[in-house]
């Protein structure tokens, strides 16, 4: 019968009872088509729910076994029917695209303080090499918005990865904090160079992250300091400030996740986007406690032989 074809589970009703079942429903409450017909509604779908939606009809949602099921229930007279559909996937890429979009979010705040930076300084008179430099950082962070924008259509692993010395990330990294750092009265110190193999964009936006991190969560004026060092055929990078003792710190990197001691507004997705930007590249990311220091540390492919 052309029912039973439907990926969705039907059941049909005649004042309070079964009169068939379709193929799928018969998987889904595990009882035989021919069992089924003639039964009470609540003796085969065995939820009361499902009883009083048949009763009213309408729409709801269950949550059974982790899957997610959509329930409609129509009514004509004496009769009704129960159409259910598995949504556990419609759901899941619901949740992705949400997801994605704190992501977006997130990545695309740096550049824009960074432009909305350089068009409020270049406001004022000032000598002409000044003002050209900061038109030269106005378009590179208008380049990477551009990439941002195009990895929309390719997810966020990274794409560009190429070879370059850490210090060229440190290097911008480092101008586009200083404001930050001024105003935290802080300093941030960087270790030995290396050349490593990544997109020097997403680089960079780990480091921006974890350094934000530790001026957002240590005490102000105290230095945040960025270690290097070779691990086989790897670099590792450390992040280390004077923060008080983390509890959960791997829960720390899950999404919309944040500190007991965070304050003000935030996403919770800074260490979210790290571990994903580091694991497209194939390394790890762990924070520990080093002496009196937190530690938020990743790594990233090396290039043999040619480490500083």
């Amino acid at each position: 019968m052309w029912m039973d074809a439907l990926p969705q589970a039907v059941l049909l009703t005649r004042g309070g009872v079964v009169t068939r079942v379709n193929a799928a429903a018969a998987r889904l409450w595990g009882v035989s088509q021919e069992r089924a017909a003639g039964r009470p509604v609540l003796e085969v779908v065995r939820r009361h729910t499902l009883e009083a939606l048949l009763e009213r009809g309408g729409e709801l949602e269950l949550e059974v076994s982790g899957r997610t099921l959509r329930c409609t229930a129509t009514r004509d007279a004496a009769e009704s029917a129960l159409i259910v559909e598995d949504v556990t996937d419609h759901r899941r890429r619901e949740a992705e695209l949400r997801e994605a979009t704190a992501v977006l979010s997130h990545e695309f705040r740096t550049p824009v303080a960074a432009l909305r930076g350089v068009l409020e300084a270049l406001e004022y008179d000032m000598p002409q090499e000044l003002s050209q430099n900061f038109v030269r950082q106005g378009l590179q962070e208008t380049e990477r918005l551009a990439r941002l924008v195009e990895d929309l259509a390719v997810g966020f692993r990274p794409t560009r990865a190429r070879t370059l010395p850490l210090a060229e990330a440190f290097t911008r990294a480092e101008r586009l904090l200083a404001p930050e750092l001024l105003a935290r009265q802080a300093t941030v110190s960087f270790g030995p160079d290396h050349l490593v193999r990544a997109d020097p964009d997403k680089l960079l936006q780990v480091l921006l992250n974890l350094v934000e991190n530790a001026l957002k969560y240590g005490p102000a004026g105290h230095p945040v300091d960025v270690q290097t060092a070779e691990r086989g055929t790897w670099v590792e990078v450390c992040v280390l400030d004077d923060g008080s003792p983390l509890a959960d710190t791997d829960g720390l990197f899950r999404a919309h996740t944040r500190g007991v001691s965070a304050t003000g507004q935030g996403s919770g997705m800074g260490l979210y986007i790290v571990r994903s930007i580091v694991q497209g590249w194939g390394g790890q990311t762990w924070a520990e406690r080093r002496g009196e220091r937190n530690a938020f540390c990743f790594t990233l492919p090396g290039v043999a032989g040619l480490g500083g």
